[in-house]
């Protein structure tokens, strides 16, 4: 007969040894240690005092030469100290971290204390109260105060040493989810010096059992209750094949607790190889998204990709650089690397040669405003596939004093990829869009939306090559986004500084964006752009407030500030614009849209006068980008 599940982890529990039951005893203690240190400190004043007596007196004399008041006396000493340690925040200290500066704040105490007490004494005349004892309490008493917070740190860090095997904190975690990847980590962790109290599943079969012999305690809700989490230190998250939804619910439970909210890699990590079960992290924001990854044609990727010539123009970037690495996968034939920054070049270079050594690698450190020199790598390296992922997209920064720039690099330059791919031959081209092309309040958006135009005109210039554009919202982690400044904020202890409460944004994580792409790739036909659909937007503050949660902290510790928006920043983006029409696609969550531009001679001349003109200031940007992009409306901060 099969046992129980509590029965058949029994036989393999971990029964925890005297310095873990220890630390669990002190874990315990620790939100009372205020009341519990004068406790202590008032019996080792107390304590002093008799100790005094002792070596004033000696063992015959130490109590029947005392006065009969003596003990009244003894008490309102203690008072006295007491009061000395409370003005001087002496019960705030933390033991386990007793210092220096925990002594002179001791001794600053008990010298107050004494002198007062003496004061006191001398001036009740009670003369029967050697004046000895009452000069050298003190210095006793400052001596047991400081013994005992010694011996504490000395126990504690041994305990702490014996259970982590170094002297890094002691973390307790509480878990949330008790399948198969509950067991692996706690095997896992146990040897980095983790100690789990107890598991949590809404499972009613394991709730009561044991899992590699620590007890299921309840449901996921009793995270909620403080004396179920009881001494822990962290919450993890061990639900790596949950679906989007369950995992942020997870995360939306945990986050209230006060504790750091960590998770095990998700699956797409573990099953990569790129992670192991054990290897706790952060929450990323991805995390919440609660989002089931899009489902792609992978027979069809294979086909546009494997055994061709692939060009990704920056390729250092984020999303240049994901593409890169989602390319190889796919076993292409070479990989051209284009890259304006030496240093990105070379980063992104020495992750692939690591990842995929069989994958040949072009290393090209060119500038796609450079016609000339992009032309001549095209026809010289001959790619099938083209991505085109260079651009200039940080808006405030490219609002003010870089118009020109943006529009050379992010329109002209998108002209100048196409051109060139078109002339060596190439299949596909892909230009990387953004949601902020739909009715643009900036020039960023603009420019963006001017490179679609370009890319819809030379379709119909080209028809041996399939030009197509991909439009996307926000990408969580790229460089420059609002994710990594505010974990910068919240590593320096705050503020986090947000534009606006009411700013929402669509999100996708990297490795969606770059997917998304490569399946333009593989199934856009020439003058489409591809849109997911990326669910419902996100406000900036709940992100934010989600972050601050899930870091351990409270609004109170990490203050969210608003700033007000910026140069050409909208309250919310758009994916498609009201005159754009959208048909389905065989993948899920993935629309086509067909934007209505016909005259693409007129944009052509559009360009060739930009490139026949020098450069323009910033008021003469937006005036050309108004020519082709007639939508365009700046929004004044």
């Amino acid at each position: 007969m099969k046992p129980e599940p509590d029965e058949a982890d029994r036989t393999g529990a971990d029964v925890p040894t005297t310095w873990e039951r220890l630390d669990q005893l002190l874990a315990r203690l620790r939100p009372h240690r205020q009341p519990l240190s004068l406790v202590v400190d008032g019996l080792v004043v107390a304590m002093a005092w008799n100790v005094t007596y002792l070596f004033r007196l000696g063992f015959e004399r130490w109590i029947s030469a005392r006065p009969g008041y003596d003990a009244w006396v003894m008490l309102g000493i203690v008072a006295a100290y007491l009061v000395a340690f409370a003005a001087l925040r002496v019960p705030q200290g933390m033991w386990r971290f007793s210092g220096f500066g925990d002594i002179q704040r001791l001794a600053l105490a008990c010298a107050l204390a004494g002198t007062g007490s003496a004061v006191v004494v001398l001036m009740l005349q009670l003369s029967k109260v050697p004046r000895a004892v009452l000069a050298l309490h003190p210095v006793v008493a400052l001596m047991g105060l400081a013994l005992v917070r010694l011996a504490y740190r000395m126990v504690y860090e041994h305990a702490r040493s014996r259970i982590t095997g170094s002297d890094a904190e002691v973390k307790r975690a509480l878990i949330l989810g008790a399948g198969e990847a509950a067991r692996r980590l706690i095997a896992g962790i146990h040897h980095q010096g983790w100690i789990v109290v107890g598991l949590l599943d809404d499972d009613p079969a394991k709730q009561g059992a044991r899992i590699a012999g620590i007890p299921v305690l309840g449901p996921l809700e009793a995270v909620r209750d403080r004396a179920v989490r009881g001494v822990a230190t962290h919450v993890i998250v061990a639900m790596p094949a949950a679906r989007g939804a369950e995992r942020r619910r997870a995360f939306e439970l945990a986050a209230p607790s006060g504790l750091p909210v960590l998770t095990v890699p998700a699956a797409s990590e573990l099953h990569s190889g790129r992670a192991a079960i054990e290897r706790v992290r952060d929450i990323e924001p991805e995390d919440l998204l609660g989002r089931e990854p899009v489902q792609l044609d992978e027979a069809g990727l294979s086909g546009a990709l494997s055994g061709r010539v692939v060009a990704v123009t920056g390729a250092g970037g984020s999303i240049g650089s994901e593409l890169c690495r989602q390319v190889a996968m796919y076993g292409p034939a070479r990989l051209v690397l284009i890259e304006q920054s030496e240093f990105a070049l070379y980063s992104i270079e020495q992750a692939l040669a690591a990842e995929f050594p069989q994958v040949p690698l072009v290393r090209l450190v060119v500038d796609v405003k450079d016609a000339s020199a992009l032309a001549g790598v095209f026809d010289h390296w001959r790619p099938q596939v083209v991505f085109h992922a260079a651009a200039y997209k940080h808006v405030p920064l490219m609002e003010e004093l870089n118009a020109w720039a943006a529009l050379a690099n992010n329109t002209m330059g998108t002209w100048r990829a196409a051109e060139a791919a078109a002339a060596c031959g190439a299949e596909r081209f892909v230009l990387i869009s953004t949601d902020k092309a739909v009715n643009p309040t900036n020039v960023m958006g603009a420019t963006k939306r001017a490179a679609e135009r370009v890319v819809s005109a030379l379709a119909q210039r080209h028809p041996g090559t399939r030009f197509m554009a991909v439009r996307f919202g926000n990408v969580l982690g790229s460089s420059g986004s609002v994710i990594p400044k505010f974990k910068e904020q919240i590593a320096r202890g705050g503020p986090i500084t947000v534009t606006h409460p009411d700013i929402i944004r669509y999100f996708m994580t990297i490795p969606e964006a770059a997917r998304l792409v490569l399946q333009a790739a593989a199934i856009g036909a020439t003058g489409q752009v591809l849109v997911l659909d990326m669910g419902e937007p996100v406000r900036i503050v709940d992100l934010a407030r989600d972050m601050i949660r899930l870091s351990g902290h409270t609004l109170d510790d990490i203050p969210i500030v608003y700033t007000g928006l910026r140069p050409g920043e909208k309250l919310y983006e758009e994916l498609l614009a009201d005159s754009d029409t959208t048909l389905p696609t065989p993948i899920a969550r993935l629309r086509l849209a067909r934007l209505h531009d016909d005259d693409g001679a007129a944009v052509m001349q559009w360009l060739h006068d930009l490139a026949a003109g020098g450069r323009l200031d910033d008021s003469r940007v937006r005036e050309a980008l108004r020519v082709v992009v007639p939508e365009y409306r700046r929004q004044q901060a």
